[in-house]
Formats: structure tokens, C-alpha cells, sequence
């Protein structure tokens, strides 16, 4: 008896719950897609400083126009570790070079090959929601 009732529950909580959630966008649908060039690339400058541990760097710079693709990477043009010294851009952090079980490769992790999964370029874009973030205490100087 016992474990039909927790069978039943089991079934119908999840039903409750999905009858409380709503959608932050409320009931009106998505309207098309937005343009993508809705805000103005910054130009080349000093990075933002970063607001949480852990957070990527922001890019700096433009990457309008960058091919990554499997076979080629045009941040590694300048980012990568025997290009640097030439370009002055900041090194490919050494984390990029391990897989997820932790093994050190020669080359740097197919995980982390699509830079712009991760590291964004600065723009002056709004945000889209409401936002009450505030940068975490030992990172604000």
C-alpha cells in the first residue's frame, strides 16, 4: 500500500509543479529573431575587470569577422603560446590544455577550441532583463 502511494506521488508531483512555473516572458510569444548587429563593437582597449571567480576574460577587441572553425582558429593567431611574445596578447591559459578527466594534451583541448563558447567581446549592449548582480567581495578593488 505503502509504496502504491509513493508510486502515485512519484507521478503527479512533477504535474503540480509544471502547473506553478510561468515564463518570465509571461504569455506573449517570441517575435522573430532579434538583429544580430543591435549594438556598436567597442574598439581595441584594456579588458574590463573580471566580476566573479572563475568568470572568463572579456575580449578586448573586436572579433568581427573571425573564422573558428575544426580545422583553423583565428584566435590563436595571436593568443596562441608561441604567438605571443610577437603579439603581445594575453596566453591561452594553461586549463585550456586539459581534458575533462584532467589529462594534459600537447595541444589544446577540443572542449576549449571555440573560444566564444566561453569569452565574449565587450560591447555597449543593454541587457535584456533586469539584473541585480553585484560582483563578488574579493574580486571589487
Amino acid at each position: 500500500m505503502l509504496a502504491l502511494f509513493l508510486s502515485f506521488c512519484m507521478v503527479c508531483a512533477p504535474v503540480a509543479q509544471a502547473e506553478i512555473m510561468k515564463s518570465l516572458r509571461g504569455t506573449e510569444a517570441v517575435k522573430g529573431d532579434a538583429p544580430s548587429e543591435n549594438y556598436r563593437w567597442e574598439k581595441d582597449r584594456k579588458p574590463l575587470p573580471r566580476q566573479f571567480v572563475q568568470q572568463p576574460p572579456i575580449i578586448p577587441h573586436t572579433t568581427k569577422g573571425y573564422l573558428i572553425t575544426k580545422e583553423f582558429n583565428k584566435c590563436l593567431d595571436c593568443h596562441s603560446w608561441d604567438r605571443t611574445a610577437d603579439s603581445g596578447a594575453t596566453k591561452v591559459s594553461i586549463t585550456h590544455f586539459k581534458t575533462r578527466g584532467g589529462t594534459e594534451l600537447t595541444n589544446i583541448s577540443p572542449r576549449r577550441y571555440f573560444c566564444q563558447q566561453c569569452h565574449v567581446p565587450q560591447t555597449d549592449a543593454q541587457p535584456l532583463v533586469g539584473n541585480t548582480f553585484k560582483p563578488a567581495t574579493g574580486m571589487v578593488k
